[in-house]
């Protein structure tokens, strides 16, 4: 818990993310997710939670939404309790009204809590932004060839490889990883060897449909132990063309677990360190490590650190990823997408490089598929 704040109270603006102040959308959003925490009534608890998500994947920032009357113009899922706390963060950057409630709440300690695993996370509509501003550096969306974290309908996703090359040709993007769970994941239906053979065997037989110009790759996420270690074994590691590492375990405790991501990092065919906290948006923190001493191990083994893009991970954020560029690492920045509607979460991972001001031909999405592949494979070797 933050010293010297009152239990149940609200920065009135949270830090800026480094292009035009604070997004309104997430504290609005934050703000909502906290009414419905607090709720005795499912109904109301849905409610808010669905509000919630509607302002965090708006389009445009709620500045845009009011009226020369002072309402609000009508926004699906948002109703009127909704609208009034919307206002009032308007008129005064925070809600009393959310304020009140908190306090008299039995959970109000469990919110503050929450409020910090919500730090430097990005609406839709900032987003928007971040892609759209000039003055920022870093990778433009224009320079985006090809997403290395994509889960199919062999593991938990809902695209078939069919999909994925599809969309991917849709997007005219020039490559796409298909990199489904390994077996220590049992919950996201994670593949045995076996079944990583037939899924390799699949996409070997798909390969000659592909249109020239894409190339579909052979992934894996594999789960990193408590102890570093990966649940595939080394050799198997070298019949992938993209082996992504993340956690899945641990995320919740306060342990440093900085040994846990050195070891992963010094495994021989390792290419990208995935999610690297595991964090959620206002459920789990995620590890906690030496950052430091992290990616200068990554850039020295030159393996790719992750802004995974999907809405409830932003992980790495900006902040974090700035000292990933101090230290001189590479990046992967990959949707997570395990359907079709999910592969423009690769826009937030562009936005938060944009933030962090991640060197372009340091991001091995924006590289030509030739100069990918001869890393990939050296890193291999």
């Amino acid at each position: 818990m933050s010293r010297g704040r009152p239990v149940g109270r609200v920065a009135t603006r949270p830090e800026g993310d480094g292009s035009a102040g604070a997004d309104t959308n997430m504290v609005v959003a934050g703000l909502l997710s906290d009414l419905a925490f607090i709720q005795d009534s499912k109904q109301r608890q849905f409610g808010y939670k669905q509000a919630a998500q509607a302002i965090r994947w708006l389009d445009e920032p709620v500045e845009a939404l009011r009226l020369p009357d002072g309402s609000l113009r009508r926004v699906p899922r948002i109703g009127p309790a909704s609208t009034r706390v919307i206002l009032e963060v308007l008129a005064t950057g925070s809600s009393p009204t959310v304020e009140t409630a908190v306090a008299l709440s039995p959970r109000a300690g469990d919110v503050v809590r929450r409020r910090q695993w919500r730090a430097h996370f990005l609406s839709r509509a900032r987003v928007r932004t971040v892609l759209a501003d000039p003055a920022l550096d870093g990778p433009k969306w224009l320079d985006y060839r090809g997403d290395l974290q994509m889960h199919s309908t062999w593991s938990d996703g809902s695209q078939s490889l069919e999909d994925i090359v599809g969309t991917g040709l849709a997007r005219g993007y020039a490559f796409a990883a298909v990199t489904d769970h390994s077996g220590g994941l049992p919950i996201a239906n994670g593949l045995s060897p076996e079944r990583f053979a037939r899924q390799i065997a699949a996409i070997d037989a798909l390969r000659p449909q592909v249109p020239a110009g894409f190339r579909l790759l052979k992934g894996v996420e594999a789960n990193i132990g408590a102890d570093g270690h990966l649940d595939v074994e080394p050799d198997a590691l070298l019949q992938f063309d993209v082996v992504l590492a993340a956690p899945h375990s641990k995320l919740r405790v306060a342990d440093d677990q900085t040994a846990r991501l050195l070891t992963v990092l010094s495994t021989r065919g390792v290419h990208i360190l995935g999610h690297p906290r595991g964090r959620m948006y206002g459920t789990r923190p995620g590890i906690t490590a030496d950052w430091g001493l992290v990616f200068a191990e990554a850039a020295a083994r030159g393996v790719a650190v992750e802004i995974d893009g999907d809405p409830s991970r932003q992980d790495l954020d900006y902040v974090l990823a700035q000292q990933a560029v101090a230290a001189g690492c590479l990046f992967a920045l990959d949707s997570d997408a395990h359907g079709v509607r999910e592969w423009s979460y690769a826009e937030t991972a562009v936005a938060h490089a944009r933030l962090a001001g991640v060197p372009s031909d340091r991001v091995i999405n924006c590289w030509p598929l030739e100069r990918l592949l001869e890393w990939l494979s050296a890193s291999n070797e």
